[in-house]
Protein backbone atom coordinates (compact mmCIF):
# COMPACT_ATOMS: atom_id res chain seq x y z
CA UNK A 1 0.00 0.00 0.00
CA UNK A 2 1.25 3.19 -0.91
CA UNK A 3 0.75 6.34 1.28
CA UNK A 4 0.40 9.71 -0.09
CA UNK A 5 0.43 13.37 2.29
CA UNK A 6 -2.01 16.43 1.03
CA UNK A 7 -1.56 18.95 3.44
CA UNK A 8 -3.34 22.42 2.49
CA UNK A 9 -2.56 25.89 3.81
CA UNK A 10 -5.04 27.95 3.88
CA UNK A 11 -5.76 31.52 4.87
CA UNK A 12 -7.87 30.27 8.07
CA UNK A 13 -7.04 26.70 8.73
CA UNK A 14 -3.94 24.26 7.35
CA UNK A 15 -6.06 20.39 6.51
CA UNK A 16 -3.78 17.42 6.14
CA UNK A 17 -5.27 14.41 4.00
CA UNK A 18 -3.29 10.86 4.38
CA UNK A 19 -4.61 8.83 1.16
CA UNK A 20 -3.91 5.59 0.08
CA UNK A 21 -2.99 4.56 -3.56
CA UNK A 22 -7.01 2.57 -3.11
CA UNK A 23 -8.58 5.83 -3.42
CA UNK A 24 -9.09 5.18 0.97
CA UNK A 25 -8.28 8.72 3.10
CA UNK A 26 -6.73 6.85 5.70
CA UNK A 27 -6.13 9.67 8.53
CA UNK A 28 -7.18 13.72 8.28
CA UNK A 29 -6.96 16.03 10.41
CA UNK A 30 -6.61 20.40 11.03
CA UNK A 31 -4.67 22.42 12.47
CA UNK A 32 -4.31 26.50 12.77
CA UNK A 33 -3.48 28.46 9.38
CA UNK A 34 0.54 28.30 8.36
CA UNK A 35 0.09 31.79 6.66
CA UNK A 36 3.45 33.38 7.87
CA UNK A 37 3.54 36.84 6.93
CA UNK A 38 2.24 38.01 10.28
CA UNK A 39 3.88 35.81 12.91
CA UNK A 40 7.08 34.76 10.65
CA UNK A 41 8.10 31.99 8.73
CA UNK A 42 9.05 29.49 11.92
CA UNK A 43 5.30 29.36 11.81
CA UNK A 44 5.27 27.03 9.06
CA UNK A 45 7.23 24.48 11.02
CA UNK A 46 5.22 24.45 14.23
CA UNK A 47 1.85 24.17 12.20
CA UNK A 48 3.75 21.39 9.83
CA UNK A 49 5.03 19.32 12.66
CA UNK A 50 1.97 19.44 14.73
CA UNK A 51 -0.51 18.43 11.69
CA UNK A 52 1.62 15.70 10.67
CA UNK A 53 2.69 14.37 13.90
CA UNK A 54 -1.22 14.00 14.37
CA UNK A 55 -2.41 12.48 11.34
CA UNK A 56 0.46 9.36 11.57
CA UNK A 57 -0.46 8.95 14.81
CA UNK A 58 -4.31 8.75 13.83
CA UNK A 59 -3.20 6.23 10.89
CA UNK A 60 -0.94 4.73 13.32
CA UNK A 61 1.93 4.64 10.93
CA UNK A 62 5.32 6.66 10.88
CA UNK A 63 6.52 9.35 8.70
CA UNK A 64 8.74 7.25 7.21
CA UNK A 65 6.10 5.08 5.60
CA UNK A 66 4.81 8.15 3.41
CA UNK A 67 5.63 7.53 0.02
CA UNK A 68 5.12 11.22 -1.40
CA UNK A 69 3.63 14.25 -0.01
CA UNK A 70 2.65 17.38 -1.38
CA UNK A 71 2.59 21.22 0.54
CA UNK A 72 0.34 23.34 -0.51
CA UNK A 73 1.94 26.32 1.34
CA UNK A 74 -0.16 29.79 1.65
CA UNK A 75 2.16 32.57 0.36
CA UNK A 76 4.42 30.41 -1.79
CA UNK A 77 6.35 32.37 -4.15
CA UNK A 78 5.30 35.66 -3.13
CA UNK A 79 8.92 36.23 -1.42
CA UNK A 80 11.12 35.35 -3.71
CA UNK A 81 14.04 34.98 -0.62
CA UNK A 82 11.69 32.52 1.38
CA UNK A 83 11.23 29.75 -1.16
CA UNK A 84 14.54 28.09 -0.06
CA UNK A 85 13.47 28.28 2.92
CA UNK A 86 10.05 26.91 2.46
CA UNK A 87 10.82 24.24 0.28
CA UNK A 88 13.25 23.01 3.30
CA UNK A 89 10.86 22.94 6.16
CA UNK A 90 9.08 20.09 5.13
CA UNK A 91 11.89 18.24 4.78
CA UNK A 92 12.92 19.01 8.35
CA UNK A 93 9.49 17.80 9.85
CA UNK A 94 9.24 13.98 7.19
CA UNK A 95 12.84 13.53 8.14
CA UNK A 96 13.24 12.52 3.82
CA UNK A 97 12.86 14.14 0.89
CA UNK A 98 9.75 12.44 -0.85
CA UNK A 99 7.95 15.69 -1.36
CA UNK A 100 7.31 18.86 -3.11
CA UNK A 101 5.70 22.14 -2.49
CA UNK A 102 4.08 24.80 -4.28
CA UNK A 103 1.15 27.87 -3.32
CA UNK A 104 -1.92 26.11 -1.84
CA UNK A 105 -3.71 27.44 -5.53
CA UNK A 106 -2.74 23.79 -6.52
CA UNK A 107 -4.38 21.85 -4.06
CA UNK A 108 -7.83 23.73 -5.12
CA UNK A 109 -7.33 23.27 -8.46
CA UNK A 110 -6.33 19.37 -8.30
CA UNK A 111 -8.94 18.75 -6.21
CA UNK A 112 -11.62 20.49 -8.17
CA UNK A 113 -10.91 19.42 -11.15
CA UNK A 114 -9.22 15.66 -10.57
CA UNK A 115 -6.07 17.36 -11.44
CA UNK A 116 -6.84 17.61 -15.25
CA UNK A 117 -6.04 20.81 -17.98
CA UNK A 118 -8.70 23.63 -16.87
CA UNK A 119 -8.89 26.34 -14.52
CA UNK A 120 -9.86 26.60 -10.84
CA UNK A 121 -10.90 29.95 -9.21
CA UNK A 122 -9.88 29.97 -5.05
CA UNK A 123 -12.04 32.38 -3.12
CA UNK A 124 -11.51 31.97 0.89
CA UNK A 125 -9.87 34.18 2.81
CA UNK A 126 -8.12 35.68 -0.33
CA UNK A 127 -8.84 34.81 -4.45
CA UNK A 128 -6.52 33.40 -7.36
CA UNK A 129 -7.09 31.08 -9.78
CA UNK A 130 -4.53 28.29 -11.00
CA UNK A 131 -5.24 26.37 -14.20
CA UNK A 132 -2.77 24.01 -16.26
CA UNK A 133 -3.03 23.42 -20.33
CA UNK A 134 -0.53 20.62 -21.52
CA UNK A 135 1.65 20.61 -18.92
CA UNK A 136 1.88 25.03 -18.67
CA UNK A 137 0.25 26.21 -15.47
CA UNK A 138 -0.96 29.57 -14.67
CA UNK A 139 -1.68 31.92 -12.29
CA UNK A 140 -3.60 34.92 -11.73
CA UNK A 141 -5.04 36.99 -8.57
CA UNK A 142 -3.54 36.60 -5.43
CA UNK A 143 -1.72 39.80 -5.44
CA UNK A 144 -2.82 40.76 -1.72
CA UNK A 145 -5.56 42.19 0.51
CA UNK A 146 -3.71 45.45 0.67
CA UNK A 147 -4.58 45.60 -3.45
CA UNK A 148 -5.60 43.09 -5.03
CA UNK A 149 -7.56 39.70 -3.69
CA UNK A 150 -10.64 41.26 -5.88
CA UNK A 151 -13.47 38.62 -5.02
CA UNK A 152 -12.30 37.05 -1.86
CA UNK A 153 -13.47 37.13 1.68
CA UNK A 154 -11.87 40.06 2.20
CA UNK A 155 -12.46 41.74 -0.09
CA UNK A 156 -16.36 41.56 0.29
CA UNK A 157 -15.73 41.90 4.34
CA UNK A 158 -13.56 45.33 3.63
CA UNK A 159 -16.70 46.36 1.36
CA UNK A 160 -19.30 45.61 4.03
CA UNK A 161 -17.46 47.54 6.36
CA UNK A 162 -17.25 50.60 4.32
CA UNK A 163 -20.63 50.28 3.28
CA UNK A 164 -21.49 49.85 7.04
CA UNK A 165 -19.69 53.38 7.66
CA UNK A 166 -21.54 55.08 4.91
CA UNK A 167 -25.03 53.91 6.31
CA UNK A 168 -24.03 54.95 9.64
CA UNK A 169 -22.95 58.36 7.98
CA UNK A 170 -26.19 58.71 5.88
CA UNK A 171 -24.33 58.85 3.08
CA UNK A 172 -26.05 55.33 1.80
CA UNK A 173 -29.61 54.16 3.11
CA UNK A 174 -29.12 52.41 6.33
CA UNK A 175 -30.25 48.47 5.74
CA UNK A 176 -30.11 45.35 7.42
CA UNK A 177 -26.35 45.22 6.97
CA UNK A 178 -25.65 47.97 9.90
CA UNK A 179 -27.58 46.07 12.69
CA UNK A 180 -25.71 43.20 12.16
CA UNK A 181 -22.31 44.40 11.90
CA UNK A 182 -23.22 46.01 15.06
CA UNK A 183 -24.11 42.74 16.60
CA UNK A 184 -21.36 40.88 15.03
CA UNK A 185 -18.89 43.34 16.00
CA UNK A 186 -20.13 44.08 19.43
CA UNK A 187 -20.75 47.96 19.65
CA UNK A 188 -23.47 50.09 20.30
CA UNK A 189 -21.46 53.33 18.75
CA UNK A 190 -20.58 52.94 15.45
CA UNK A 191 -17.44 54.39 15.59
CA UNK A 192 -15.88 51.99 18.15
CA UNK A 193 -15.81 49.80 14.96
CA UNK A 194 -12.30 51.80 14.50
CA UNK A 195 -11.21 50.46 18.14
CA UNK A 196 -12.27 47.03 17.09
CA UNK A 197 -11.14 46.12 13.94
CA UNK A 198 -7.91 48.14 14.32
CA UNK A 199 -6.76 47.86 18.28
CA UNK A 200 -8.58 44.99 19.10
CA UNK A 201 -8.27 42.95 16.10
CA UNK A 202 -5.03 44.44 14.97
CA UNK A 203 -6.46 44.09 11.54
CA UNK A 204 -5.80 40.61 11.19
CA UNK A 205 -6.74 39.36 8.13
CA UNK A 206 -8.57 35.77 9.02
CA UNK A 207 -10.70 38.01 11.84
CA UNK A 208 -11.26 40.95 9.26
CA UNK A 209 -12.14 37.63 6.56
CA UNK A 210 -14.91 36.21 8.60
CA UNK A 211 -16.89 39.67 8.35
CA UNK A 212 -17.87 38.62 5.05
CA UNK A 213 -20.35 36.10 6.59
CA UNK A 214 -21.92 39.05 7.61
CA UNK A 215 -22.53 40.54 4.56
CA UNK A 216 -24.09 37.19 2.90
CA UNK A 217 -26.59 37.41 5.79
CA UNK A 218 -27.25 41.14 5.08
CA UNK A 219 -27.70 40.09 1.38
CA UNK A 220 -30.08 37.04 2.64
CA UNK A 221 -32.13 39.81 4.18
CA UNK A 222 -32.66 41.98 1.39
CA UNK A 223 -30.14 44.21 1.77
CA UNK A 224 -29.56 45.80 -1.83
CA UNK A 225 -25.73 47.14 -1.06
CA UNK A 226 -24.68 43.76 0.16
CA UNK A 227 -26.52 42.29 -2.43
CA UNK A 228 -24.42 44.39 -5.22
CA UNK A 229 -21.17 44.01 -2.91
CA UNK A 230 -21.74 40.04 -3.59
CA UNK A 231 -22.59 40.38 -7.53
CA UNK A 232 -19.43 42.21 -7.95
CA UNK A 233 -17.61 39.64 -5.65
CA UNK A 234 -18.76 37.34 -8.46
CA UNK A 235 -17.90 39.14 -11.65
CA UNK A 236 -14.58 39.87 -10.21
CA UNK A 237 -14.32 35.96 -9.95
CA UNK A 238 -15.33 35.15 -13.55
CA UNK A 239 -12.69 38.23 -15.02
CA UNK A 240 -9.76 36.07 -13.28
CA UNK A 241 -10.70 33.37 -15.11
CA UNK A 242 -11.22 34.82 -18.22
CA UNK A 243 -7.44 36.44 -17.81
CA UNK A 244 -5.98 32.88 -17.32
CA UNK A 245 -8.02 31.50 -20.45
CA UNK A 246 -6.29 34.04 -22.30
CA UNK A 247 -2.75 33.13 -20.90
CA UNK A 248 -2.33 29.64 -21.07
CA UNK A 249 -3.42 29.92 -24.76
CA UNK A 250 -7.33 28.46 -24.73
CA UNK A 251 -8.84 29.26 -28.00
CA UNK A 252 -12.18 30.63 -28.14
CA UNK A 253 -13.40 27.64 -29.52
CA UNK A 254 -12.07 25.33 -27.12
CA UNK A 255 -14.04 23.62 -24.12
CA UNK A 256 -12.46 25.09 -21.02
CA UNK A 257 -13.44 23.35 -17.95
CA UNK A 258 -13.75 25.37 -14.95
CA UNK A 259 -14.15 24.95 -10.97
CA UNK A 260 -13.91 26.97 -7.81
CA UNK A 261 -13.02 26.63 -4.28
CA UNK A 262 -13.01 28.10 -1.32
CA UNK A 263 -15.50 29.57 1.60
CA UNK A 264 -16.86 32.38 -0.38
CA UNK A 265 -18.37 29.70 -2.80
CA UNK A 266 -20.20 28.29 0.28
CA UNK A 267 -22.66 31.67 -0.30
CA UNK A 268 -25.39 30.50 -3.15
CA UNK A 269 -25.66 34.16 -4.07
CA UNK A 270 -21.65 34.23 -5.03
CA UNK A 271 -22.01 30.51 -6.25
CA UNK A 272 -25.26 31.35 -8.85
CA UNK A 273 -23.67 34.88 -9.75
CA UNK A 274 -20.52 33.49 -10.86
CA UNK A 275 -22.22 31.18 -12.85
CA UNK A 276 -24.28 33.91 -14.57
CA UNK A 277 -20.89 35.62 -14.82
CA UNK A 278 -18.78 33.05 -16.35
CA UNK A 279 -21.88 32.17 -18.75
CA UNK A 280 -21.21 35.66 -20.17
CA UNK A 281 -18.08 35.11 -21.15
CA UNK A 282 -17.04 34.91 -24.69
CA UNK A 283 -15.42 31.86 -24.42
CA UNK A 284 -16.92 28.39 -23.91
CA UNK A 285 -16.69 27.22 -20.23
CA UNK A 286 -17.48 23.81 -18.87
CA UNK A 287 -18.62 24.68 -14.88
CA UNK A 288 -18.18 21.93 -12.86
CA UNK A 289 -18.74 21.23 -9.36
CA UNK A 290 -16.14 20.82 -7.11
CA UNK A 291 -15.16 16.62 -7.25
CA UNK A 292 -12.60 16.72 -4.10
CA UNK A 293 -11.74 19.33 -1.62
CA UNK A 294 -8.13 20.95 -1.93
CA UNK A 295 -6.81 18.36 1.02
CA UNK A 296 -7.63 15.63 -0.57
CA UNK A 297 -6.67 17.84 -4.29
CA UNK A 298 -2.93 18.06 -2.89
CA UNK A 299 -2.57 14.17 -1.73
CA UNK A 300 -3.72 13.20 -5.28
CA UNK A 301 -1.21 15.68 -6.84
CA UNK A 302 1.19 13.90 -4.43
CA UNK A 303 0.30 10.89 -5.94
CA UNK A 304 0.67 12.66 -9.52
CA UNK A 305 4.02 13.74 -8.70
CA UNK A 306 4.97 10.50 -7.42
CA UNK A 307 4.56 9.35 -11.16
CA UNK A 308 1.55 7.18 -9.56
CA UNK A 309 -1.73 8.65 -9.99
CA UNK A 310 -4.65 6.91 -8.94
CA UNK A 311 -6.76 5.01 -10.59
CA UNK A 312 -10.16 5.34 -12.29
CA UNK A 313 -10.80 2.73 -9.64
CA UNK A 314 -9.58 4.60 -6.76
CA UNK A 315 -10.85 7.64 -7.81
CA UNK A 316 -14.57 6.19 -7.85
CA UNK A 317 -13.43 4.65 -4.34
CA UNK A 318 -12.57 8.61 -3.28
CA UNK A 319 -15.75 9.55 -4.43
CA UNK A 320 -18.25 7.17 -2.62
CA UNK A 321 -16.63 7.81 0.70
Amino acid sequence: MSLFLGVDGGGSKTAFVLLDDDGRIVAETQTASCYYFDEGIELVGRILTEGVTAVTSSADVEVSDIDQAFFGLPGYGEVSSDIDRLDAIPGEVLGHGRYSCDNDMVCGWAGSLGAVDGINVISGTGSMTYGERRGLGHRVGGWSELFGDEGSAYWIAVRGLNAFTRMSDGRLPRGPLVELVRARVGITSDLDVIDVVMNQWKGQRGRIADLAKTVVAAAEQGDEVAVRILADASEELAEIVEATRVELGFDEDEVVPVSYSGGVFSAERVRTGFERAVAALPARYDLRTPLFGPAVGAALYAAKRAGAPLSPAALETLRAR
